[in-house]
């Protein structure tokens, strides 16, 4: 990473997620941005969050998307509905699909690849697919080595995976709100073969539930980690938990003083996450989950992204908490921020202005 400054430890960052003054924060991830990113634009993308399914085992509680099988709203989308979707975000100038479709009990590895492979001889369009859970539980289904998975989902036509699934990597998190889902080891162990047969890679957390701010630190540092052990991620992107429609919530497990994430302790985040992840070169704004507006302040909190128009969302918005965006009010949101904007694809790779 060019220019890089001091290197601030677990310990730091704790302090200042906890006690650092938030306008200070602002400048000092700003910074840390403008020296990562000099250049006078800022990102968005088009794209379209297809869901090929949403038959799930791992039955998480802080999800309101996944079905049972037999459950009357389950799907497993067709190829026809699936050829609709993808045309239709080509129209509309998306440069590459988000795919996903949980643990799904009735969908082998032999499916994903010929999708993979109808699809790319139908479409010119990156394909970022399947989180690391979806690897996991398809390498443990048919009972091969993760890295041999990835390969034969690469020779398919898959382009990069996305960081789904990470909620917070500390196992006592992920017992309490998706204990059924992979562990931290086994996440970061798909992202590392991943990295290490050239794939890039996000990284994401969704906070604001059962951890601490220790374990939200501990998240950063794993990624931290894995990246200065040549790994690819190409971005960090935080969500703040939705409660809404949530087994997680329905439990009375988050407590009496659970109070949703607010726009001071988001940007706080995305803050620390800039300072502290010194080595991913892009950190993308969440205004799916906290609006436009405070996607736009967080421009000026050290991301340097503002994600995507987002055709088509279904995961978020099952808890109730719906955004749309246009090209347009992207590009709009990133000139009122005092920038150009330009559109990129899933691997940061900008249009000409």
């Amino acid at each position: 990473m060019r220019g890089r400054a001091e290197r601030v430890s677990p310990e730091q960052a704790l302090r200042l997620l906890e006690e650092g003054d938030l306008p200070d924060l602002g400048r000092r991830a700003d910074a840390v941005a403008r020296r990562l990113h000099p250049e006078p634009y800022r990102t968005y993308a088009v794209d379209r969050n297809i869901n090929f399914s949403n038959l799930c085992e791992c039955r998480c509680r802080f999800c309101a998307f996944w079905r049972s099988p037999g459950d009357p709203e389950a799907y497993v989308l067709d190829t026809e509905a699936l050829f609709a979707k993808i045309d239709e975000a080509v129209r509309l100038g998306a440069t590459h699909i988000l795919g996903q479709g949980g643990l799904s009990p009735r969908l082998d590895l032999a499916y994903y690849e010929g999708l993979l492979r109808k699809i790319k001889a139908r479409f010119n369009i990156l394909l970022h697919c399947f989180s690391p859970p979806e690897i996991h539980y398809m390498a443990g289904r048919e009972g091969l080595p993760v890295r041999t998975v990835l390969e034969r989902l690469r020779a398919a036509g898959l382009d990069s995976l996305p960081g789904g699934g990470a909620e917070i990597l500390v196992d006592r998190v992920r017992r309490s709100i998706s204990p059924n889902k992979c562990t931290t080891g086994e996440w970061l162990d798909v992202m590392r073969a991943a990295h290490s047969l050239g794939m890039p890679t996000s990284a994401t957390m969704v906070f604001g539930h059962v951890e601490t701010p220790a374990e939200r630190v501990e998240h950063l540092a794993r990624l931290r980690d894995l990246q200065d052990s040549g790994g690819g991620f190409l971005s960090f992107i935080a969500w703040p938990f939705q409660a809404p429609n949530t087994a997680l919530a329905a439990s009375g497990d988050l407590g009496p003083d659970w109070r949703p994430v607010g726009g001071a302790e988001y940007l706080r985040l995305v803050a620390v996450a800039r300072i502290f992840l010194d080595n991913i070169p892009n950190v993308q704004a969440s205004w799916v989950t906290m609006g436009p507006k405070i996607g736009q302040v967080a421009l000026a909190f050290g991301a340097n992204d503002l994600g995507s128009t987002m055709i088509e969302e279904n995961v978020v918005a099952a808890t109730g908490c719906v955004h749309r965006a246009s090209p347009g009010m992207l590009r709009r949101l990133i000139e009122g921020a005092g920038f150009e904007a330009r559109q990129r694809n899933s691997r940061y790779q900008t249009s000409a202005p």
